[in-house]
Parts: structure tokens; C-alpha cells; sequence
């Protein structure tokens, strides 16, 4: 089992909830961004954590996820797209609010994503993507706790 972090999209408050977790856990994890992140680093040194910067670029850091996917893994993205295409390789994949998708589920939020993507290009909708709530925080660590305990067991 390992854990992968699309870390473009991570807030650092999530990040600090996956670094305890990954410690405590003692689990590997892969974080990959297009730019150094400094706690991921620093983590880096005294545990199971690989930090890797992958060159600017679209799709530069959801191409190295992919590649290093494998059944029965863990992820973490924002990134509905990227989501679908590590479900299709059998991981489970968190958001940043706790929502949960595999492979059985993520076709749905999918089609929504690609809905409103359309409604915005037609000025039908204007995305607004809301800071993360204490509330939202909590179960984002309350499923990442659930799911790192079912994957392990």
C-alpha cells in the first residue's frame, strides 16, 4: 500500500494531516508537484515520504501519478479527471473534502465535472471554489483515517 498526493492541489493544512498520518502509519508516500514544497521536503528526511518535482506543464504531475499507480493503492486529488483515471487502475481516491471515488463510483462525479464545464464555457455558471471549513477538514481527515485502516487491514 502506498499513498500518492497530487500536492499541486494540497493545501497545506491537508498535507499536515497526511504527513502525522503517514508517520504514525508508517506507510510510503509519494507527493508530486511542479514546485518544491518545503513541509513535504522536510518530512522527506525522516520518513517514507518521496517528494518529486516534475517539470511545468499540463498533466505533467497527473502523467507521473498515473505511471506509479498501482491496485490497491491510496490517492489524494482535487483533480476529478485525474481521479478517474487512477480509479480505472484500481486506487481509491480521496478529494479535499472526503469524498471517496473508485472505480464504481467516480464515472458520476465525472459527468457532473464535465457538465459544469460546459455551463461555465457557455457563461451559464461561474466556478467558485470555497476555502476549506474546519467542518470539511475534519472529514477529509476522518476519511483518509478510514480508508488508510480499511486499505491496511
Amino acid at each position: 500500500m502506498k499513498l500518492l498526493v497530487d500536492a499541486d492541489s494540497c493545501p497545506r493544512r491537508l498535507r499536515t494531516i497526511i504527513l502525522k498520518a503517514i508517520k504514525n502509519r508508517q506507510i510510503e508516500a509519494l507527493f508530486v508537484a511542479d514546485r518544491p514544497l518545503s513541509d513535504v521536503e522536510e518530512a522527506s528526511r525522516e520518513s517514507s515520504v518521496e517528494m518529486v518535482v516534475v517539470p511545468h506543464g499540463d498533466d505533467s504531475a497527473d502523467n507521473y501519478l498515473v505511471g506509479r499507480a498501482e491496485e490497491g493503492f491510496l490517492a489524494i486529488t482535487r483533480d476529478i479527471p485525474l481521479a478517474n483515471r487512477l480509479a480505472q487502475k484500481g486506487v481509491v481516491v480521496l478529494d479535499d473534502r472526503g469524498g471517496v471515488y473508485t472505480a464504481e463510483n467516480i464515472g458520476e462525479r465525472l459527468s457532473l465535472r464535465n457538465l459544469m464545464s460546459d455551463f461555465r464555457e457557455q457563461g451559464l455558471f461561474v466556478e467558485q471554489t470555497k476555502p476549506l471549513s474546519n467542518r470539511e477538514i475534519k472529514l477529509f481527515a476522518n476519511a483518509l483515517d478510514r480508508e488508510l485502516t480499511r486499505l491496511l487491514n
